[in-house]
């Protein structure tokens, strides 16, 4: 039977520099951090990072930020990380600030094939800065495109060798989102199981949506 899991070196070769990656995660919490070892490995830099927020200063997804290996965040909220502030305010890091929620629907619509979601969230605001209008039944609203990356950073809680996955209480977040709305997929997984151990119930993500698992020597290949 084939297996979807990896050794680091070979998920450190993917990372090429000017990709798109998108990260599970939400305020430190969720986020797929020896995934996050491999990109730095790698070498690659001038990546655009779609993720909810930066994490703290060089802390989980914040490290990438510190490594200077990012010129375009997309994003909720960056105040917790002071190292993002600066490097916006300084114009080292092109930043676009999306609504949570509509942050969430456009990761949703990237992973379900889906034009965009229409909302009122944003309207007459900064947020709607060149981004188009449309009228529903005599009401205005605002179309927010998808989001899709080349490369999705997932933290599971369980994966087995087919991909599927199970998340644990808030560390679900978003990466169930990114799993579906990259080109390639990619697991930091706390537990690694035979197929048929997992509960067809349990599972949220199916490996359909997966490509690879990262394990270490010692672990499941």
């Amino acid at each position: 039977m084939a297996t979807k899991f990896a050794l680091p070196e070979e998920i450190i070769a993917l990372f090429k520099d000017g990709q798109t990656l998108m990260c599970g995660g939400f305020a430190n919490h969720g986020v797929p951090n020896r995934l996050i070892d491999c990109v730095i490995a790698s070498g690659a830099r001038h990546f655009t990072l779609i993720s909810n927020d930066s994490g703290d200063a060089n802390l989980t997804i914040g490290r990438l930020i510190h490594h200077g290996l990012v010129d375009k965040l997309i994003a909720s909220h960056i105040g917790r990380n002071t190292e993002t502030v600066a490097l916006v305010a300084a114009g080292k890091i092109a930043l676009e600030l999306v609504p949570q929620g509509s942050l969430a629907e456009r990761m949703r619509c990237g992973g379900s094939g889906l034009g965009g979601v229409l909302t009122k969230t944003g309207l007459s605001t900064v947020v709607d800065k060149g981004k188009q209008h449309i009228e529903v039944d005599g009401e205005e609203w605002l179309l927010e495109t998808p989001l899709r990356a080349d490369i999705g950073l997932v933290r599971a809680r369980t994966a087995d060798p087919l991909g599927n996955l199970t998340y644990r209480g808030t560390m679900r977040n978003f990466n169930p989102l990114v799993a579906k709305a990259a080109n390639l997929t990619l697991v930091d997984a706390d537990i690694q199981v035979d197929v048929g151990e997992l509960g067809v119930d349990s599972i949220v993500t199916p490996g359909v949506y997966v490509n690879k698992i990262l394990t270490v020597q010692g672990e499941r290949l």
